[in-house]
């Protein structure tokens, strides 16, 4: 059974060359190359229910495909992450001079709406933090990671990612590694900084550290279970939601709604939007520029409801 699986998740030589491409020089993570070779599997099998192959692939192929998807009743942002790898592929194929032109090069992306954030408010921020207390490590860990996602803006994985060394509470100073395996280096605000220092003491990280390390990365982690391993994604994440939940957010809730919160509070303060991308590791300034339309709908709404002659 095993060689029938490998067969039917096998790509086309030529898209398989383009995702060892996306990972040696791109650099893309497992989990980005695992959704691009899904991807790239429908629209393998929707060429050949044409009998066609990637390299004979037409617009027409790679429209009817958009059809197809559309069909199934995807949103339009999945639809479009689909495209994307569509397009990927062409693009790569072009450049190798496999095939001449690029059969997706004209076919227009679904405009997909763009959801704005609903970042907290700074008194919702101030009770999830104050929520968290006592001195045991538990407590001491969750306070700082609560701290660090709010005043960084790191992302949840960005926040587990963090080793011992990339922090530097004397000057305030985080290192990170982001999307893409791209190092930016992020200030730590003084709340964050307390917290942090904190929870690396004795009595809190130095708790929890077990009396053999099962693996150097552990030895090495920020952040630890209470098994003293590094903490995983999902147990930040179960961290952030169960704080939350204590203070009625429920749902509200996310590592990526204090993200938001960050930038929004930030923007909302005055901080140039420059700076803000910085901070946040956005490749383009357009993913960061979703952050000034919240914070000009939230002053428009203060206004009207502030100001006396703002509504009839």
């Amino acid at each position: 059974m095993g060689p029938v699986t490998e067969a039917v998740d096998r790509l086309e030589p030529e898209a398989e060359d383009f995702l060892i491409w996306l990972t040696v020089e791109k650099g893309r993570s497992p989990n980005t190359l695992d959704a691009y070779r899904r991807d790239l599997l429908r629209y393998r099998d929707h060429l050949s229910r044409r009998g066609r192959s990637v390299v004979e692939a037409d617009e027409d192929d790679v429209l009817a495909f958009v059809h197809v998807l559309q069909g199934e009743g995807l949103a339009a942002s999945s639809v479009t992450r689909t495209l994307v790898a569509v397009r990927g592929l062409h693009r790569f194929l072009v450049a190798e001079e496999i095939r001449p032109e690029d059969p997706a090069a004209e076919v227009e992306m679904p405009r997909v709406p763009r959801g704005l954030p609903k970042a907290l408010t700074l008194d919702e921020v101030t009770s999830l933090i104050e929520v968290v207390t006592g001195e045991d490590p538990v407590a001491r860990r969750d306070r700082a990671i609560l701290e660090t996602l709010y005043g960084t803006g790191v992302r949840i994985s960005e926040l587990v990612g963090l080793s011992l060394g990339d922090v530097d509470l004397h000057d305030g100073l985080m290192r990170v590694m982001g999307k893409g395996s791209k190092e930016r280096i992020v200030p730590i605000g003084r709340h964050a900084a307390v917290a942090l220092a904190e929870w690396t003491a004795t009595a809190g990280r130095g708790a929890m550290e077990p009396d053999r390390w099962a693996r150097r990365d552990d030895a090495d982690a920020v952040f630890l279970n209470q098994r003293g391993g590094r903490l995983s994604r999902q147990g930040a994440w179960g961290v952030v939601r169960g704080h939350g939940d204590e203070v009625g957010l429920g749902d509200r809730l996310t590592p990526h709604v204090l993200r938001h919160s960050c930038a929004t509070h930030m923007l909302d303060h005055g901080a140039d939007i420059r700076t803000v991308q910085e901070l946040l590791g956005h490749a383009s300034i357009s993913t960061t520029q979703i952050y000034t339309k919240v914070s000009t709908e939230r002053l428009l709404a203060v206004y009207r409801n502030a100001h006396p002659r703002a509504v009839s």
